[in-house]
């Protein structure tokens, strides 16, 4: 599989769980480079240490997406270190579902602010980088919701719908570097996710059916994993995958 993942600088934002930290794992075992953003820095720094005693090279670099001066500084960090970013992974995400009705505001805007404005970031900073080096990947992550609109979730998908199309009008303007594109939407995988919840009977409904179907985040890893491995002049644009037995 490490054919074309050996040796790649990949920076990978939400590192410190779920999603973000199984990646992290999969693609240094593979003989990436990674350098691992998220808030936790106690989460990063101890998934670099694990990573480095099992042989690999990781970089911790404490980041909030949110901040633009934060990213810049991350992936600039990576180069200074490494020589180059070869992979951007826009990881970081949160989905605090609730009906419209309840007027979360500051729920609202911290789901934009990580699941969009972080993407936004990711790509603002890396982007540079990548066209200086004619070569580059960006990997954004939606979701299945968004695709599908479900209960609860107007504003998470909206955010989700929004990652997809950010996404496709990146890579049509990146051609002329040689930078290539991937959207990957996951189903239902085992992630801290659902602690974003606020409303606690949402969260225990959400809860019970995904825990009912989910798969491990190792499915997402893989996902990320083919994308990069596939040969440089092949440019896999969108993963939709879910659990076998995920019906939405």
């Amino acid at each position: 599989m490490n054919e074309n993942i050996n040796g790649k600088v990949v920076v990978i934002t939400g590192a410190s769980s779920g999603l973000g930290e199984a990646t992290a794992r999969l693609l240094a075992g593979n003989g990436a480079k990674v350098v691992l953003a998220a808030r936790r820095a106690d989460r990063i720094d101890t998934l670099a240490a694990d990573i480095k005693a099992a042989g690999g090279e990781a970089l911790a670099v404490t980041t909030d997406v949110t901040d633009a001066s934060q990213v810049r500084r991350l992936v600039d960090t990576a180069v200074e270190t490494f020589g180059r970013v070869d992979v951007m992974l826009n990881n970081a995400g949160l989905m605090p579902l609730a009906p419209l009705e309840d007027a979360k505001f500051d729920e609202w805007n911290q789901m934009i602010d990580v699941n969009l404005r972080g993407v936004l970031h990711g790509i603002a900073a890396a982007l540079p980088h990548m066209q200086e080096q004619k070569s580059g990947h960006f990997i954004n992550v939606s979701s299945v919701y968004g695709h599908k609109l479900g209960p609860d979730a107007t504003v998470y998908c909206a955010t989700k719908h929004a990652v997809r199309v950010l996404s496709e009008g990146l890579r049509q303007e990146v051609k002329p570097y040689n930078i290539r594109t991937t959207i990957i939407s996951p189903g239902a995988v085992a992630s801290e996710l659902l602690d974003h919840i606020s409303d606690q009977e949402i969260q225990s409904e959400t809860r019970k059916f995904v825990d009912s179907i989910a798969i491990p985040p190792e499915s997402f890893a893989r996902m990320v994993a083919f994308a990069i491995n596939e040969p440089e002049d092949v440019d896999v644009n969108e993963i939709l995958f879910r659990p076998t037995a995920q019906p939405l």
